[in-house]
């Protein structure tokens, strides 16, 4: 298995694409990516492994946080790679150029969590379900953003928004 892992992890990133933000915002450039909720790695440790990014890989289940640390090692990147084993909102500090999530939360509430991390600069990549419209027009009372969607490839049903340009309305 590690020899297959490191098969990959040899192959080139991924190119910079539209679809993750211009700039530095574009996976492979060499940024600092945040996903919230890790859980079993995806999509943050995958995206460590195909890339030079920086990726903080948040999760407050102590078991899954272990399991993360021993994968970023068996696989090479565990120079690149922070865990968080603490709740999303009690880590600070972190100006992230990407946000991810997957199955985390609805998105008005991701939102709420993922603000501090992604700012006004940075790209959210949120990897949504069948009610990802309910949850957008959810979202869209208590923000402003650009959004771009895009099918996902591995559920029909599924979405990933891609939100940047993150504010709060005024109440």
């Amino acid at each position: 298995r590690p020899a297959r892992l490191s098969r990959l992890k040899q192959q080139p990133p991924p190119r910079p694409s539209p679809q993750l933000g211009g700039g530095s915002s574009s996976v492979g450039g060499g940024g600092i990516l945040v996903d919230l909720g890790s859980g079993a790695g995806f999509p943050g440790l995958v995206l460590a492994i195909m890339t030079d990014w920086r990726v903080h890989l948040l999760d407050s289940d102590q078991r899954k946080c272990a399991f993360l640390r021993q994968v970023a090692l068996d696989c090479g990147v565990h120079t690149q790679v922070t865990i968080h084993p603490r709740r999303i909102e009690q880590v600070t500090g972190i100006a992230a150029d990407v946000v991810t999530a997957r199955a985390c939360a609805p998105l008005d509430e991701l939102l709420k969590l993922a603000e501090s991390f992604i700012g006004e600069k940075g790209t959210g990549l949120f990897l949504k379900g069948a009610q990802a419209e309910e949850e957008l027009t959810q979202a869209q009372r208590h923000w402003t953003m650009r959004l771009d969607r895009r099918e996902s490839i591995s559920d029909p049903a599924g979405t990933i928004l891609i939100v940047s340009h993150l504010k709060r309305k005024s109440q």
